[in-house]
């Protein structure tokens, strides 16, 4: 057992028990960032407070919604919205964080393509950041079901069919999922269980792991220069910090990050307050209908790109198609081929594959949310088409990628 002595302070008693100041130091105060870097760095802190955001208007939405086909639609759009005080700001809370974590999530994502932060030795922040992606998907995905609105219903209908698996006709699989042969009280209530209880805890989980696959290899920088952390950090500690190519997450880097963070949340306050529609779909304030199909049924608008890739395609095309737009993103770090470590714009070929698979996703998005029909059908397969041979493409690309700097 430790030896413990008598205790000078409540500090030091937890100290003892619980090594406090250890852990603050590994953590906050020895943690080291490096000091090229610019506000994109901030998105990992933004998408935490939008985390815990979602968590708090969960809590109290939670306390007055009904996980009952019934009963559903009503305490959401009735109960919620009218009856109970500010449950409507509680309601556009949630709705816009829900909305907006994704558009940081994709900047948090991009950022680390751009920079290259997925390379040799930091491939598990990527794949942890990667399994958090889909983890919130699922989350995203089984909330919006919750309203039980007519886009809740069918976008339901058609998410959990994909699970048929084409011409495998898995039918029996699908029913499983929902519980019954369509969307029903047994559907819902499982969906509600996924969004309160497991899915929060698996992304708690993962946050946790993907804060600590940083530890050891530290975060990127900006121009890719591999930093001596250990050196840079006893040049800090010794009262160099001009010099020094680090500094303290605690409160240096902290303090940054909470200016950016003072930024997002006044853009996010001013959608909750002034242009929270974006973030509910008007036809969700139809009650579910499994009678009457909406003339035009898509996802919400952070899931367009991939709908978009599924759609234009035959059944089992389109599900192959599918299946490689959500898995191919996490392999990223082994279809690099290029040793280099450094911004896109200086890596040659990199830069165009880059920009192109950018705009090919905003096109697919933007594509997504228009019916299938006239020019939109006829030319639908073509970013879905570039997409996946934009990905085909860059091993071959990245192979033959000049190295920077003698490396």
């Amino acid at each position: 057992m430790a030896h413990f002595t008598k205790a000078t302070s409540i500090h030091d008693w937890l100290n003892q028990r619980l090594a406090i100041d250890k852990v603050n130091k590994v953590l906050a105060t020895e943690y080291w960032i490096p000091k090229n870097i610019n506000f994109l760095w901030a998105m990992g802190m933004i998408l935490a407070v939008t985390f815990g955001l979602l968590l708090i208007s969960g809590i109290f939405l939670l306390m007055y919604y009904k996980p009952d086909t019934k009963l559903a639609f009503d305490s959401v759009n009735y109960t919620i919205m009218s009856q109970v005080g500010y449950g409507w700001l509680w309601r556009h809370v949630h709705a816009v964080a829900a909305s907006v974590i994704f558009l940081i999530i994709y900047i948090h994502m991009f950022t680390a393509i751009y920079y290259g932060s997925y390379k040799k030795g930091r491939e598990m922040i990527w794949i942890s950041g990667m399994l958090l992606f889909v983890t919130f998907s699922a989350e995203a995905f089984s909330g919006y079901m919750l309203p039980w609105g007519q886009m809740s219903y069918w976008a339901g209908t058609v998410i959990t069919d994909i699970f048929s698996l084409g011409s495998l006709h898995l039918t029996g699989l699908v029913e499983w999922i929902r519980g019954g042969f369509v969307p029903g009280d047994a559907y819902l209530t499982r969906f509600f269980m996924l969004h309160v209880v497991l899915l929060p805890l698996v992304i708690m989980a993962l946050i946790v792991f993907h804060f600590a696959t940083l530890r050891l290899p530290h975060v990127n920088n900006q121009d890719g220069e591999e930093i001596d952390f250990k050196e840079e950090s006893e040049k800090y500690l010794s009262g160099d910090t001009k010099h020094a190519k680090v500094i303290r997450f605690q409160f240096d880097f902290l303090s940054k990050d909470i200016v950016v963070l003072g930024f997002f949340l006044t853009f996010f306050f001013y959608l909750v307050f002034f242009h929270f529609e974006f973030a509910m779909d008007p036809v969700n304030f139809d009650p579910a209908n499994g009678l009457k199909t909406p003339t035009h049924i898509y996802p919400e608008w952070y899931f367009l790109w991939t709908y978009e890739i599924l759609r234009p395609f035959p059944k089992n095309p389109g599900l192959l198609a599918f299946g490689f737009a959500q898995a191919i993103f996490i392999f990223l770090p082994f279809l690099d081929r290029s040793p280099n470590v450094a911004p896109a714009s200086r890596r040659g070929a990199f830069k165009v594959w880059f920009w192109l698979l950018l705009i090919t996703m905003i096109v697919l998005t933007i594509m997504g949310k228009l019916p299938p029909e006239g020019v939109y059908k006829t030319y639908g397969p073509i970013p879905a088409s570039i997409f996946i041979l934009l990905w085909l493409a860059l091993p071959i690309v990245t192979k033959f990628e000049k190295p920077i700097g003698g490396k």
